[in-house]
């Protein structure tokens, strides 16, 4: 590998998304990595000296940890890397820009411009793909009280309850989070472009990884009752060109399963629509390690680091 590859540094490196992120990297082949010793990873000395050596930090730390690695790279001034947290910790700071390219026009700059990038949450990447191009079409109310379903495999759920699904079998299926304070809601609300707070119910089942986001609207709710069509031609124009999210057919036979997307950084919309009624289930399908994580963290990588350029003012 040529002296001149970017050089990146993963601070947390040996988590489900730190792992995810390496593999990916190593694949990708335009990059070099570097790692602390084991016995290391805790000396902030050790950290601080390998951030000045980087042109790229990546957090996948708890919150906390997150927000002290950070505060660590900015003691460097004009020496500090650029910064992308896959963590919690900094989606909703306004010093921060939020990764998701395909969020709105123009986003994809503000990410290979940005200093610092917080990459987006699992869940909050497939309810924003399907709230945010509604509400900048004028079709759905900023105040329209959403309603997210949603289901992962166990390996969003951290070291715990992969623990739990791999040597003792695990629940099923679960539902979670229903004291309605899950840490994705004010990421899903501040970027979905809403003002009210959309109620949010995951759960996980006994897979390892896929995931889907279902939001079920009464048509007759949203501005201008717009049939289904309506719907998906808000999506499509939104998303039109971007690589990694698209606009697909509803599932044959009204059945859909969470696990078609596994290993990939793809987004798949689809609007399941019953006009007669004047109901539809928008529905997004991602791979929660993919797309929802360690996927889009390397899209983001290479947009901060100029390996791949921005379409500019189209989506994507």
């Amino acid at each position: 590998m040529a002296d001149t590859a970017p050089k990146i540094f993963i601070d947390g490196e040996s988590g489900t998304t730190g792992l995810g992120i390496r593999d990916r990297l190593l694949a990708h082949g335009g990059v070099a990595l570097r790692s602390i010793e084991s016995e290391k990873r805790r000396d902030p000395g050790a950290r601080r000296a390998m951030m000045e050596e980087v042109d790229l930090v990546v957090l996948c730390l708890p919150d906390d940890a997150a927000k002290e690695s950070s505060a660590l790279a900015a003691s460097l001034g004009n020496a500090a890397p650029k910064v992308l947290d896959a963590s919690t910790a900094h989606r909703v700071d306004p010093d921060w820009v939020y990764g998701f390219p395909e969020l709105t026009a123009g986003q994809d700059v503000r990410v290979a411009q940005a200093q610092r990038v917080a990459n987006p949450g699992c869940y909050p990447t497939g309810a924003i793909a399907l709230v945010r191009p509604l509400v900048e079409a004028g079709i759905m109310p900023v105040d329209f009280p959403v309603t997210i379903n949603a289901v992962s495999g166990y390996t969003g759920g951290g070291k715990s309850m992969i623990q739990d699904h791999d040597k003792t079998g695990g629940p099923a299926f679960e539902l979670y989070g229903l004291g309605l304070e899950h840490k994705h809601v004010p990421e899903t609300q501040k970027y979905g472009g809403l003002t009210r707070r959309p109620i949010f119910v995951p759960s996980v089942g006994h897979f390892a990884q896929g995931m889907l986001v279902s939001i079920p609207v009464h048509l007759d709710m949203l501005k201008g009752k717009p049939t289904g069509a309506d719907l998906r031609a808000a999506l499509e124009k939104h998303f039109a060109g971007c690589d990694y999210v698209k606009v697909v057919d509803p599932a044959s036979g009204g059945r859909i399963e969470a696990e078609d997307l596994n290993d990939t950084n793809m987004l798949e919309l689809r609007v399941h629509a019953n006009d007669t009624h004047r109901q539809a289930v928008l529905v997004a399908r991602l791979d929660n390690l993919g797309k929802g994580a360690s996927g889009a963290a390397v899209q983001n990588i290479e947009l901060m680091l100029g390996l791949t350029q921005p379409r500019g003012a189209a989506h994507g």
